[in-house]
């Protein structure tokens, strides 16, 4: 690629935002971004930065817009970076997606992707998500007692989430409806904004994502 391809992919808790940016990756041959992963294993390693997040993200709530924004820019230092990345949990916050436009300079976002899907599909998705401690590989509590709560890709432990509980889901839908929501405004208002019906196959989803990327000149 001749210009670094920077898409943000957006949605609720549970629109299928991961698994659409690893189908993506391995079709643009640019990361996967998740702002969650990058968080997660700082909590699961115990980092600095961890220990602070730990107990914000058992509750369901977003980290500070600051220690974010670090995290990201520290994440395009990385030479595979170079030729653009899928963003999928950042920006979450008006405030945040201008830090991104700083971080990004020149480059900046080529296309916004939003997987529309309802409240009631989100609870029933994350409450039945299961997910390794180890890789974050996603299972469905269907899967439990097959795999015998152990994974299939690195043998670790999976487990449900604190976040994925009831309360929590609950709370953090609330949060998206206040703080990232008016992200739609925010990227429509620069044509950037894709909206996309995540109530559908994987493989549906997937390509009608990657025929708007195409009508914009990004895939």
């Amino acid at each position: 690629m001749s210009a670094r391809v920077i898409v943000v992919v957006l949605g609720k808790q549970g629109a299928g935002k991961g698994t659409q940016c690893k189908r993506l990756a391995q079709h643009l041959g640019v990361p996967h971004v998740s702002t969650g992963d990058i968080l997660r294993a700082a909590v699961r390693d115990r980092t600095t930065i961890g220990l602070e997040v730990a107990s914000i993200l058992e509750a369901g709530q977003l980290v500070n817009d600051d220690l974010v924004n670090r995290l990201v820019e520290e994440r395009f230092n990385d030479a595979d970076t170079a030729g653009g990345a899928l963003l999928d949990g950042f920006p979450r916050t008006e405030a945040q997606a201008e830090a991104l436009d700083q971080i990004l300079g020149d480059d900046g976002v080529k296309i916004c992707i939003n997987l529309d899907v309802p409240n009631a599909l989100v609870a029933e998705r994350l409450s039945s998500r299961r997910v390794c401690q180890e890789c974050g590989a996603i299972y469905r509590d269907s899967d439990i007692e097959a795999i015998s709560g152990t994974c299939t890709n690195c043998g670790g432990d999976v487990v449900q989430r604190a976040d994925d509980m009831p309360e929590a889901i609950h709370q953090r839908l609330e949060v998206y409806e206040r703080d990232t929501a008016p992200l739609l405004a925010f990227y429509e208002a620069r044509g950037l904004l894709v909206r996309i019906d995540g109530d559908q196959a994987p493989q549906t989803v997937t390509a009608e994502i990657l025929d708007a990327l195409a009508e914009r000149g990004v895939a």
